[in-house]
């Protein structure tokens, strides 16, 4: 392939306070064929009016709306509309380096992939408290969304050709975990590539904190009922406040203490609903 068109997917959900930075970035990108495509979730705030009034320079911008359904059907339903050869996921809460594009279809383009991802994924809002604590709790590297030992291969596609796409039907709805069935139905991961450079935001409140363990918490569990359990003993009170303390003391940051409790009450309230309404998060 010589320079394909790129189509760039981007669920939103409530983002009235991130997306216009995303596409700003996206429109600085050196690779200029592409199309941007933003599903809007079922979004209660200001996020339709934000992205109906916004216009791309030089990028074609199609919107698409749907009721709340979950960010893997609403990948999907952009993937419906989309033109390009290669297909890129990105989120609303994203900023990216100008090359971050051109670096990384590359292995796609020259035939070397299938599918990539990038471990230069920074932490954009380093200088908040609780952003630092999300890191702690996630047992990342300082200023990055990733471990020091993150393998070169993952289930979470950046990019990946729309005919692989297409090949097994996209996503499988399924909340938190959904963006891994593209991996599971194909049986293979995507590769990691060198230079792809982007930022993403790590909840930096602590009703941000709350909502986004409330989500983790209603996810699909391996062991299934005893996972649950398992996740539901770990998310108490008495374990919370003693890891909380340890990884205080350990990370030299106080405030994960606080950090701790409110991302394991989101988390336990989530498991709970889970238990009883029997419903997944979308």
């Amino acid at each position: 392939m010589i320079d394909p068109k790129l189509s760039i997917i981007i669920p939103v959900f409530n983002e009235e306070k991130e997306i216009v930075l995303c596409l700003k970035s996206l429109a600085k990108q050196t690779y200029k064929n592409l199309e941007i495509i933003v599903v809007d979730d079922g979004s209660v705030d200001k996020t339709t009016e934000i992205i109906s009034k916004f216009q791309v320079p030089n990028s074609k911008l199609i919107f698409l709306k749907q009721k709340h359904e979950g960010p893997g059907e609403a990948r999907n339903l952009g993937v419906k509309h989309a033109s390009g050869d290669i297909l890129v996921f990105v989120d609303a809460d994203m900023t990216f380096d100008r090359n971050f594009l051109k670096h990384l279809v590359k292995p796609i383009v020259i035939g070397k992939a299938k599918g990539t991802f990038s471990k230069q994924e920074y932490v954009s809002n380093w200088n908040n408290v609780w952003a630092r604590c999300w890191n702690i709790n996630e047992g990342w590297e300082n200023k990055r969304r990733h471990s020091k030992d993150y393998p070169d291969k993952q289930k979470v596609f950046r990019a990946i050709l729309k005919s692989e796409f297409d090949k097994v039907g996209g996503f499988t709805p399924g909340g938190y975990t959904d963006d891994y069935s593209l991996s599971e139905k194909l049986g293979y991961r995507a590769i990691t590539v060198n230079g792809s450079i982007f930022y993403h935001k790590n909840p930096d409140t602590l009703i941000e904190v709350y909502k986004h363990a409330k989500w983790v918490g209603k996810r699909d569990y391996k062991l299934g009922r005893i996972g649950l359990f398992v996740a539901l003993f770990r998310s108490s009170l008495p374990v919370s406040i003693l890891i909380g303390l340890v990884k205080a003391a350990v990370n030299f940051q106080p405030a994960f203490i606080i950090f701790k409790i409110i991302y394991d009450v989101g988390l336990f309230v989530g498991i709970l609903e889970l238990l009883i309404t029997g419903k997944a998060a979308k």
